[in-house]
């Protein structure tokens, strides 16, 4: 990721040509990580791993898979969130409980790897396509400018996603297959709200100092984030991206009409 100062805005540069062919996973290295780093890192692998379960299929080619990165979901893209989400739904909070409970740094560190999976084909979608210029704005952590975006961009998504909505909230074992898809659907919604909150993550747009002055700003850059908006489940406008930015200031977690 680089930083256009002209423009003001982050461009991400990605190629299969600049994947890491080796990643080392040790857990000890975090075990003296500061608590708003592991906040904010263990709320980006949330959004990782809940935007690649949700995003768009895309059914890619073998030269697709071969050559592009974020080539849409699949089924062994959702093999990966969906370890990622279990790890995360109970290492996540026991990290903050105690940072230094190896174990649970294991699983989050684990889970993190499985949503880097994910998501180099999958991709990532509206909130990050959002946050970009929020943190530029506000000189915030990016996973802190995701958790006041993700409840939001969840509910904004969910007409198109219940299924798997749905699905996360049985996988976080807060749902059960008796109840309707979609009231699993806001129990695993809920339950992704109710992580990050434990951890510390902001909720809201507000409590980073973005001011409403600028929602026509960050949605016009959201809207140039075409790679990130082309694979949100429901289609994004500039107006959409305003009333999610509108949602998140006032903290309004109103269920959007399915």
């Amino acid at each position: 990721v680089v930083f256009d100062t002209e423009k003001g805005m982050k461009v991400g540069v990605a190629s299969p040509f600049l994947e890491a062919h080796t990643a080392v996973i040790d857990p000890e290295l975090t075990l003296t990580c500061p608590p708003g780093l592991t906040a904010a890192t263990g709320a980006d692998a949330l959004s990782h791993l809940v935007e690649a379960f949700t995003g768009r299929v895309k059914n890619p080619s073998a030269d697709d898979l071969d050559t592009k990165l974020y080539a849409g979901k699949n089924r062994l893209t959702d093999v990966f969130a969906r370890n990622g989400l279990t790890l995360l739904n109970t290492s996540l909070e026991a990290v903050a409980a105690n940072p230094s409970d190896l174990e649970a740094r294991s699983d989050t560190m684990f889970a993190a790897y499985s949503a880097g999976m994910s998501i180099n084909t999958a991709g990532t979608a509206g909130a990050h396509a959002i946050q970009g210029s929020v943190g530029n704005l506000t000189h915030t952590p990016h996973g802190f400018g995701i958790s006041a975006l993700l409840p939001y961009v969840m509910r904004f998504n969910l007409p198109e996603r219940v299924d798997e909505f749905a699905e996360i909230g049985r996988l976080l074992g807060v749902a059960s297959p008796s109840d309707s898809p979609l009231e699993q659907a806001h129990a695993g919604i809920q339950r992704i709200e109710g992580l990050l909150a434990a951890i510390g993550a902001p909720l809201d747009v507000k409590s980073l100092g973005l001011s409403p002055d600028d929602f026509g700003f960050v949605a016009d850059q959201a809207m140039l984030a075409t790679r990130l908006t082309a694979n949100n489940p429901r289609e994004l406008s500039k107006e959409a991206v305003v009333a999610i930015l509108e949602r998140s200031y006032a903290g309004d977690r109103s269920w959007w009409e399915v």
